[in-house]
């Protein structure tokens, strides 16, 4: 294996270099979480054999991984890390609450509020949190708190938290989080909308939450009482597989996909392009706030290439029981990429210009915008009614309304 250029110096010259870059990159935007992250030795939290270049590379590492080969524990990239720092608004003398534990976050958050400050890092997994402890007394931390506790019930011992930051996905928003919450203290959670997952920053507003911040992420699922799994659908072994996260959803009778998938495919391509490596998030989680039946396709391309979505690992699709359309995208020029869509089975034209429609409507309204209005309601609560177009996403706890505005474009 070629040894990067990272290994061959310091941690404390890799250290710098993340921060540097991070910097750079606008990740970093205050002297104080600047300053943690110079200080906190990220390597002494990896798992043995993980080189120095790894350690500080702007990247995940994976610190455990369950019998099925997928990750329930890992060390989130700097840039995420540093991101959800600033979400949460950090004082110091702050009291806070760390739910996914695995040191290295907790040492930072320590960085920034100080020695009047309080952490408390909380994991299910009981090695994940001797691992964490062991780290922490090696980096210079002894003081920060760290037990055993399921994610569903927080850690009411050292509540109120000013600050409650969650690390791993969740798909709902447990009473004890918000029960445990000071008044004008922030939850940073990274919360999955119909298999779309947001780190928001949530703070309340009268009896529910509204999100001051979103960011597209990833994080390993929760486990213990809040495990709401998305349901995986085989339409060619490992090579295809369909993504749901939506109960009416899962409900319909989706075996004809397969053959669908065997089939012809229809191409339709809309007007609407986009300039390289620009980011349109925003487009998936609006496809996904259709009141359609939606999943998301998650395709090998070595193996299943005659596929070729938009995204490999997580493409949005629109379903009917037989039919199947995706979104897909082709480069027309160095300067220029085209949306589209590609369908299967008997409603596959129907499928792929109900894309395109949905397309131009994002296009025109909610392209431009910041994004659409996130607030998450205890169940009992309803959302106001609108006439804006809207996704509610209801789960055990709570419902999230995902409301779209528009920017005011008329053609």
């Amino acid at each position: 294996m070629a040894t990067s250029a990272l290994d061959t110096v310091s941690a404390d010259e890799a250290r710098h270099r993340l921060v540097d870059q991070l910097l750079t990159d606008g990740r970093i935007t205050s002297p104080v979480v600047e300053a943690a992250f110079r200080r906190v030795p990220r390597h002494l939290f990896a798992p043995d054999g993980v080189s120095i270049g790894a350690a500080y590379a702007d990247d995940v590492v994976i610190t455990k991984r369950g019998p099925d080969g997928r990750a329930t524990s890992s060390i989130s990239a700097p840039w995420l890390q540093a991101t959800m720092l600033h979400a949460a608004r950090l004082r110091p003398e702050a009291r806070v609450l760390e739910i996914g534990s695995g040191g290295y976050n907790a040492a930072l958050i320590v960085e920034v509020v100080g020695p009047s400050g309080e952490v408390t890092s909380i994991d299910i997994d009981p090695d994940v949190v001797a691992r964490a402890r062991a780290a922490l007394d090696v980096a210079g931390y002894p003081d920060i708190q760290v037990a055993q506790a399921d994610a569903e019930a927080g850690w009411p011992g050292a509540a109120p938290y000013d600050a409650i930051i969650v690390t791993v996905e969740a798909s709902d928003v447990p009473p004890a989080w918000t029960d445990q919450l000071a008044p004008d203290g922030v939850l940073v959670v990274p919360l999955r909308m119909r298999g779309n997952t947001r780190c928001l920053a949530l703070t309340r507003e009268g009896d529910h939450l509204i999100a001051m911040d979103s960011i597209v992420c990833g994080f390993v699922p929760m486990q213990g009482a809040g495990t709401h799994p998305v349901t995986r659908r085989a339409l060619r072994g490992d090579d295809v597989t369909l993504r749901i996260d939506d109960p009416d959803t899962v409900r319909l009778h989706l075996d004809a996909l397969t053959a669908a998938l065997d089939g012809p495919r229809v191409d339709a391509w809309s007007p609407v392009t986009t300039a390289p490596a620009t980011p349109f998030d925003s487009l998936h989680l609006w496809l996904a706030s259709q009141p359609h039946p939606y999943g998301q396709l998650a395709v090998d391309r070595h193996r299943a290439a005659d596929i070729n979505p938009q995204n490999w690992v997580v493409c949005p699709a629109l379903l009917t029981a037989d039919s199947i359309a995706y979104l897909a995208i082709r480069k027309l020029d160095d300067a220029t990429w085209q949306f589209g869509a590609r369908g299967y089975g008997p409603r596959a034209a129907q499928l792929t210009q109900h894309m395109l429609d949905l397309t131009a409507d994002w296009d025109r309204h909610h392209r431009n915008t910041p994004g659409p209005h996130i607030a998450v309601y205890p169940n009992g609560s309803v959302p106001p009614p609108t006439k804006q177009p809207r996704l509610l996403v209801p789960r055990r706890h709570t419902t999230t309304a995902i409301t779209w505005t528009t920017s005011g474009r008329t053609a």
